[in-house]
């Protein structure tokens, strides 16, 4: 089989193997085309499948808010910021597709020199500590491929999809979650187009 100008014999590949080139096959069919959202591999295997993606959102979203040091305190208002560009770093760790080896989404919150950049303001998305720019999409009997996986994201980013309850299965950041309850839906800053 030729796929990106590369030879693929199907048969000697291991199921670990098909299944990264099933995914890249998958996320060139259905992201061909779209400005919204680019990817391309950024680290390969032995046989030249890939096993990290660096992908492209180039949608509207909310990155942060005014007075992030104010956060949580009372009668004071906190609107949002709005960024139009983001990375996202997929890693597939050698066990994937097996269910405890699952894909670490994460977005990028500082460029190659060490400076912040914009990251996604969402309570599925970490946006403090040290595991700032975690993505959560996995819940229960939902994942199906990694493609499924950046085309969710990208309705987070939209905040067509949220879970900010605390409650199962949690939102990633509490504290973003508690702006959402509190400041995003009602003065309805997370309804934007």
């Amino acid at each position: 089989m030729r796929f990106m100008g590369k030879d693929f014999d199907t048969k000697t590949l291991s199921g670990r193997q098909r299944r990264l080139l099933y995914e890249w096959q998958q996320l060139e069919d259905r992201l061909e085309g779209r400005s919204d959202i680019r990817f391309h591999a950024i680290k390969w295997d032995a046989v030249g499948l890939p096993i990290a993606y660096l992908v492209e959102y180039q949608i509207r979203s909310i990155c942060g808010v005014e007075q992030v040091e104010r956060l949580g305190e009372p009668g004071i208002s906190n609107p949002p910021l709005f960024a139009d560009d983001y990375q996202m770093c997929i890693e597939l760790p050698p066990g994937y597709p097996c269910v405890d080896a699952q894909p670490a989404l994460r977005f990028l919150t500082h460029d190659d020199a060490g400076n912040p950049i914009p990251h996604p303001w969402h309570p599925n998305i970490r946006y403090f500590g040290d595991f700032a720019g975690r993505v959560c999409i996995n819940m229960a009997d939902t994942y199906t491929d990694l493609v499924w996986g950046v085309e969710r994201v990208a309705q987070y980013l939209r905040y067509e999809c949220y879970h900010a309850i605390n409650e199962p299965p949690y939102p990633e950041d509490q504290q973003v979650a508690a702006w959402v309850i509190r400041q995003g839906e009602p003065q309805e800053w997370i309804y934007f187009s």
